[in-house]
């Protein structure tokens, strides 16, 4: 894959943004591969992700802190009140997936990851239950099992959060990981947990969405997946997808159809993420293919 820079801004919305950002990546001698901007008319909101050939470009980016970046970039984004980050496509985020007895969601991603769909690392599968062993020694990635009651709820998150600090994660995925975060966890990680729910949100929340359908009598199912907040099955929506039903199906047809798109939509989720295609804003996102 070439190597590209990304830079992802955010900022009110007023003339000369797009020229002025396309001026400065010519300037510094990058080429251009892909922009995409967004102006949201509600918020007054502009965004913009445009990626860049940095191969002749006379700013270093090799520096971690993008110190020479930052220095050329200030005077622009004080200008236009950017929110801004940059990224490379050649950086392989690490990724920790949790997840509990059902298997589908997994099995998919680790076999999109192993095929290199996904451009990432999975340095340890952390899980509340025994079942999924076999799966992660298949594809050789460490698995380690936080057995969660409601005595010990607070103590093993906090082994969680030790094993997501000891591997260095940059993010982590909900692979259907049927344990509700405290606030206190998520808040550890904003914009960072993506989580896959089984229904097409914001209709039946919580438990059991297949069998909520199922008893509203719904011609079609979903599922979605999202950035985790202190809400539960609330945060900013990255991508959806449905699925036809008729009154033929019993919640068992429900749930089978249902598998096949929670494991889709969730590696379409966390793939984008990985490309850095996804900007945030307020509780929504927009999403750049």
């Amino acid at each position: 894959m070439k190597n590209s820079a990304i830079l992802l801004v955010s900022c009110p919305d007023a003339k000369g943004e797009v020229a002025t950002i396309a001026d400065f990546v010519y300037r510094h001698g990058g080429n251009i591969l892909h922009a995409d901007e967004h102006a949201d008319e509600e918020s007054g909101l502009f965004l913009m992700r445009v990626e860049f050939d940095p191969k002749d470009f006379d700013i270093d980016l090799t520096d971690k802190d993008l110190v020479d970046f930052t220095k050329h970039f200030s005077p622009i984004a004080e200008k236009f009140q950017m929110k801004w980050r940059l990224a490379q496509s050649s950086h392989r985020p690490r990724m920790i997936i949790l997840v509990s007895k059902y298997d589908h969601c997994l099995v998919d991603l680790l076999y999109r990851h192993q095929s290199g769909e996904l451009a990432c690392d999975i340095p340890i599968i952390i899980s509340n239950h025994p079942d999924n062993q076999s799966i992660a020694d298949f594809y050789k990635i460490p698995y380690t099992v936080v057995l969660i009651t409601k005595d010990n709820k607070p103590r093993a998150e906090e082994k969680i959060h030790s094993l997501i600090e000891t591997h260095k994660a940059d993010f982590l995925v909900l692979a259907r990981y049927m344990q509700i975060l405290s606030n206190d966890f998520v808040n550890r990680y904003p914009q960072r947990i993506i989580n896959i729910h089984h229904s097409f949100l914001p209709a039946f929340i919580g438990a059991r969405p297949y069998h909520q359908a199922f008893e509203r009598g719904v011609k079609l199912i979903g599922a979605t997946s999202h950035y985790v907040t202190e809400v539960l099955d609330d945060g900013p929506i990255i991508e959806q997808d449905v699925v036809r039903v008729s009154h033929r199906d019993t919640v068992d047809d429900l749930i089978r159809k249902g598998r096949d798109l929670e494991k889709v939509v969730l590696s379409r989720a966390v793939r984008w993420h990985v490309e850095n295609r996804i900007l945030l804003y307020g509780n929504k996102t927009v999403v750049v293919f």
